[in-house]
Order: structure tokens, then C-alpha cells, then sequence
């Protein structure tokens, strides 16, 4: 009797409801506030301005065959530190970046058998939250691998907010889709949203979830729990990609690390795209000497201009081209090896190519030398199979040729196998000076910051879409900037020089595009993407208006400045590189007469040199007007855009 009274009042204590205790940390300039409650249950809280963005967020993980962690655990231990640095990127939107946030570390312990620990650090920026949970070295009791089925991190919101959201309905997927506005309550329980999740708070008040340093874990999705009636407060939750044919998520081990959860916050979704909380949460860079990695604009063979034309005779004129115009490379896409799939293009690859061969129908001794006395360097397109099987063969075999990048396709998941893939990738290409683009790709989470020869990525409803579909929209390509962007680099293939006024753009081969010849060439000022590969033919390149803009424009800058913007609308954006500053402005599918302050030229005389909409733009849309104009910072500068339309121009100090 006596055991039985002492093991009652023993599990009466475990099961007493641990008194919750909240934790906070604040921005540098304490106008963000991001809290913490644990006890018996673990809640986030974040504040901008003591403004709500989320409260009362519920987190928690499941793990197979183990209760639930994130129940009646206690904070053992506490520690908080002051980050408060520069660093210079290898390649970027800014010369310099300021990683400068407050940091929240907190140690918690089950109160109940097991007993198991978890560590939670929080980050306070001033442009947003994260947070990351770290698997105790205590797990090891339980194994060398832990397989973690389910991670509830909430993001409760107060009111039905609007957001852009884009489904993809599948965690199998080349993540290609429109962000669709909508309110919250319209996200279903079916619904696989992809990030980053743009959310409209309050007028003056936006977020975007997304996150940041993706490795050996699984990608980050959100849906919703239970349907919610217009109007009302809706909590989104976390969704995991899991690996191949499994229930698993992640398989964890003692000391893993999630990814940071990540809630940018800005008073304009303007300022979102100015953010770097991405890269600061991510490692410096891994590549001891990284002199080689070059960004620039590339040429593209004859995909986007009609069918696959895989010859030596096709490859030298897009040499030429590249030459001609000043720019750092050429892109050989697929075929050059052989048919990649088998009977169906993105079905099974075809096992009977070798990426180390070359069809007779190309010359690649000729071509590599014949490149290399255009100072012209080349890419190589790569289907992702195909290099798993190959590369460790491929890559020293390409540097040997002087090849200088691989643009690799297909992959459409990330799962942690393939997140782990893409790492194991970069890091072999970096080993023997290859940059990488990824097509078919997951996006961004700032890890361009550890390795910068992954120069961009694709994983975007882009260009190549125009020529079966009419989804390329000046509503969409005026979204993706408060969007997809936000998470990074994004290789959307502009350039087009079809240009078809909105109501006589159709599918063709070869491509067209939707909107102003202005609209292309601004997009390679707002769309960031180090390396940019520019879509169209030599021949619809050649003497035609605004190819200047293009050989004047780069793909890196020292600074950037959104000017304005309204999302789905219109966007513009100035940055700077080596003294001259570049402009870039677009609309949707409204003319729009927009005024730009021009304060951020700073002192002195400028000549600005623009490319501008012709008055007949709406219905000849490759018709633009260009000229010279000497302006001064105190000035406004009047824009006029046609429907789809752009302004592009770039400012020399005199």
C-alpha cells in the first residue's frame, strides 16, 4: 500500500500542468519583439511595432514510436547573445551586408518519462523572426537515427489576411506556379502551399514565411489543419516533404538541426525584397578562394526559339551572340549527350547516354576553342540522374575541358535525400571550379551565402512557359518579385524579343512573350539571378531597339533600392553597380504613370541613359523610345508605361 501511495503521488506530480513561463527577445531597434511560452504546451508570439504578426503558435514534434515532445517540458537552461557583423558576399544584391539581431537560446527538458531535451534559438531582426530546434545529444538513447514524423510548427494569425499563395498540390514538383491572392481562409485541407507565403497583416504591415539554411532536412510546405470561415483567425502549419515511399519526414540524429522558420517583416512588401535575413542565417562561405566564381548574363542555344537544334553550327552563332554582346557565357542545353529521357520527355531517364560522350553531331574540341578565343565560357545542361551516376567521373572531366558550370534539371523534390543531393552536388562542382544552376528546383533558403557557386536556380513559373501557355502574365511577372523572390536568386530566362501587345500574344514556336520589349529588358534590373540566362535567338537579338540596355546591364549589384511597388501591379527597382546606378520599372495589365524619386543618386550630375515604352507600345509592343537625359537626385523622373510595359535605364555621374 505504502508503493502504491508514493508511485500515485509520484505520476500525480508528473502530470501536474507545468506553469507556463514566456521567454522574449527583441530587433537592434526594438521594434521587433518575438516570444516564447513553455510549459504545457510550447507557443511562438511575434510583434512589429506591438502589431500582431502571429500569437499563441503552437509547436510540437512526433516521432515514431515516442510521445509527443513539446508537452509539460521546463527551461533548464538559458543563454542570449548579440550578433553584430559585416560580410561581404561573393556574389549578391549589396556589396556589404549588416548581420545585425539578438539571439535567444533556450534548453528545454520533458518534465514526464522520457524525459527527453530540445534546444530552441530564436533570432530578433529588424526586418523578422526565425527560429530553429536542435536535436539533444540525450536523443542518443533512443538511437542513432530518429525518424521524425511530424512537425507542427503554427503560425496562428489574428484575422482572415490576404495573401499570395501558390499550391502545388504535391510535394513531388518543379515548383512552378502562380502565387495566387486570396484570403487564408480560401487555403483548404488539401492544399500543399509553397513558400515563400506572402501575407498582407495591415495596410502598412506585411510577412512572408519561408526558411532559411535547408540542410540534411526536409523542405518546408504549409497547409491548414481545419477549414475556416471567411473572416476568421486561421492557423497555418508546417508540412514536411517526406522521403520516397515512407511515412518518415526526416530521419534526425543527436545534434541535427532543423532549418530556421523564418517570418520577414516590413512595412511595404517593398522592403521584404531589400531583406537579407536569409543569407545571415545561413554559414559563411565554405569556398577558401572563391576569385573564380563569376557571374553574368549567358546566351542560350535554340530551345527557347524553336525545337532542339543540337549541332556545332547552332552552338558557334549563340558563341557569337554572347561575344557580340559583351556577355560572360553560353548555355549548351539538353541533347548534347544524347536524348536524356526515354519515350517520354520528364519520364525515366534514359540509361543508355554517358555525360562524359558528346553526339558526332557536335564538335566540342571545336566549340570549346572556338569559345575560348570569344572569351566566351561555357555551360553544360545536365539531367539530375544522369549526374548522380556520373558526376564524380563528369565534373574533373569538364573542368579538364574548361567547362565553367553545369545546369542541372528534373530533380523536382526536396526530400532530405535530395536536399542532401543538391548539397553533395554543389560542393563537388566547387571542388572543381564548375558553377551550378538547378532547374527543376526547390527554392531558395539563403545557402548561396556558404556556397556562392550555386550562382541561381530556377523553381519559378518562368519565361519558358510563353511558349505553351498564356500563364506569363504582366500580373504574374509583376507578383513574383513580392513573392518567389523573396526567397532568392530566381532564373526566370528573360530577354524575349517577340514581344506581342497582351491581347495578340499566342503560343508559337518560336516563343513570344506577353507585354512591352521595355517590360523584358527592365525584368533584368528587378529579377535577381547572378547568372542570368537571356532566352531568345541571335537573329531576333540583332539590330533591334533596347539590345544595348543589354549589353550595359549586369547581374550583381553593390546596393538595392525598391523605389515603389503593389503587388500583382507594378514594381520598380534601382541598384547599383561600380558607380552607376540601373533602373528597372514594370506594370501589369494597366498603363501607369508612376513619378520616382531619384534621392538615391545623392549628389552630383547624371546622365540618364533609358529605354521607355513608345506611344504606340499597346499595340506594337516591341516599339520603344531611348535617349539621353541629364538629371539630378532633387529631381522626379516621369514614367509612362503601356499596358504590360516597362522602363529600363542606368545612370552615369558626370
Amino acid at each position: 500500500m505504502k508503493k502504491t501511495l508514493i508511485f500515485s503521488l509520484a505520476m500525480l506530480l508528473l502530470s501536474t500542468p507545468v506553469i507556463a513561463k514566456t521567454y522574449s527577445v527583441s530587433s537592434p531597434n526594438g521594434l521587433v519583439d518575438y516570444e516564447v511560452k513553455v510549459g504545457e504546451k510550447i507557443s511562438f508570439s511575434a510583434f512589429f511595432k506591438g502589431k500582431p504578426i502571429i500569437e499563441s503558435s503552437n509547436f510540437s514534434l512526433q516521432f515514431s514510436q515516442s510521445p509527443l515532445l513539446g508537452v509539460n517540458m521546463e527551461v533548464t537552461a538559458e543563454n542570449r547573445v548579440t550578433i553584430n557583423e559585416n560580410w561581404k558576399p561573393v556574389v549578391g544584391q549589396y556589396a556589404s551586408i549588416a548581420n545585425n539581431a539578438n539571439e535567444l537560446s533556450l534548453m528545454l527538458k520533458e518534465k514526464a518519462f522520457p524525459g527527453r531535451e530540445l534546444q530552441l534559438i530564436l533570432r530578433a531582426y529588424n526586418d523578422g523572426v526565425a527560429f530553429r530546434y536542435v536535436i539533444s545529444e540525450s536523443f542518443k538513447n533512443f538511437g542513432a537515427t530518429i525518424p521524425l514524423v511530424e512537425e507542427k510548427t503554427n503560425f496562428s494569425f489574428t484575422a482572415d489576411h490576404t495573401a499570395w499563395a501558390a499550391n502545388y498540390g504535391s510535394y513531388t514538383t518543379h515548383q512552378e506556379s502562380e502565387f495566387n491572392k486570396m484570403p487564408l481562409s480560401n487555403i483548404s485541407q488539401t492544399d500543399i502551399i509553397g513558400l515563400p507565403l506572402l501575407i498582407q497583416i495591415q495596410p502598412d504591415l506585411y510577412a512572408a514565411i519561408t526558411e532559411a539554411d535547408l540542410t540534411d532536412w526536409a523542405g518546408m510546405y504549409l497547409g491548414v489543419e481545419r477549414p475556416s470561415r471567411a473572416g476568421e483567425a486561421i492557423g497555418l502549419v508546417t508540412r514536411l516533404s517526406p522521403l520516397p515511399k515512407s511515412t518518415t519526414l526526416v530521419n534526425v540524429t543527436p545534434g541535427s538541426k532543423s532549418p530556421w522558420r523564418v517570418i520577414m517583416i516590413g512595412e511595404n512588401p517593398g522592403s521584404l525584397i531589400e531583406s537579407s535575413i536569409l543569407e545571415n542565417l545561413n554559414e559563411p562561405c565554405a569556398i577558401q578562394d572563391p576569385s573564380w566564381i563569376k557571374p553574368g548574363i549567358s546566351a542560350w542555344d535554340h530551345w527557347w526559339s524553336g525545337e532542339v537544334k543540337m549541332d556545332t553550327e547552332t552552338i558557334l552563332k549563340y558563341i557569337d551572340l554572347a561575344a557580340e554582346m559583351g556577355w560572360e557565357y553560353m548555355l549548351i542545353d539538353w541533347n548534347w549527350y544524347g536524348p536524356p529521357f526515354g519515350a517520354e520527355v520528364g519520364g525515366a531517364a534514359n540509361p543508355d547516354v554517358d555525360i562524359t560522350k558528346v553526339v558526332p553531331e557536335v564538335d566540342m574540341p571545336q566549340i570549346i576553342d572556338y569559345a575560348k578565343a570569344k572569351k566566351v565560357d561555357l555551360l553544360l545542361w545536365l539531367l539530375w540522374d544522369h549526374v548522380d551516376k556520373q558526376m564524380d567521373e563528369a565534373f574533373p572531366l569538364y573542368e579538364k575541358w574548361g567547362i565553367k558550370g553545369v545546369k542541372i534539371d528534373f530533380m523536382a523534390r526536396d526530400d532530405q535525400e535530395m536536399v542532401n543531393w543538391y548539397h553533395k552536388v554543389v560542393k563537388k562542382a566547387a571542388e572543381h571550379h564548375l558553377t551550378v544552376d538547378f532547374h527543376g528546383a526547390y527554392k531558395p533558403t539563403g545557402w548561396t551565402r556558404t556556397y556562392p557557386n550555386l550562382l541561381t536556380r530556377e523553381g519559378v513559373l518562368g519565361n519558358e512557359y510563353s511558349k505553351w501557355s498564356s500563364r506569363i502574365t504582366p500580373e504574374h511577372t509583376t507578383t513574383l518579385p513580392f513573392t518567389r523572390m523573396l526567397a532568392g536568386q530566381m532564373d526566370f530566362t528573360p530577354g524575349a524579343f517577340l514581344n506581342r501587345a497582351i491581347g495578340q500574344f499566342h503560343t508559337a514556336s518560336p516563343a513570344e512573350a506577353m507585354g512591352t520589349r521595355c517590360n523584358q529588358l527592365a525584368m533584368f534590373v528587378i529579377y535577381y539571378s547572378p547568372l542570368t540566362v537571356a532566352c531568345d535567338h541571335p537573329d531576333n537579338y540583332k539590330n533591334q531597339a533596347g539590345i544595348e540596355f543589354l549589353k550595359e546591364v549586369p547581374t550583381v549589384w553593390d546596393d538595392t533600392k525598391v523605389l515603389n511597388g503593389s503587388v500583382g501591379e507594378f514594381i520598380t527597382i534601382a541598384r547599383k553597380n561600380s558607380g552607376k546606378w540601373y533602373l528597372g520599372s514594370m506594370t501589369n495589365s494597366e498603363a501607369r504613370s508612376l513619378e520616382i524619386d531619384l534621392s538615391f543618386l545623392g549628389e552630383g550630375k547624371w546622365e540618364l541613359h533609358y529605354f521607355k515604352d513608345a506611344a504606340d507600345a499597346n499595340v506594337n509592343a516591341t516599339h520603344l523610345d531611348m535617349g539621353v537625359l541629364k538629371i539630378t537626385a532633387t529631381e522626379r523622373l516621369k514614367i509612362d508605361m503601356a499596358p504590360g510595359g516597362g522602363y529600363a535605364g542606368y545612370f552615369v555621374k558626370k
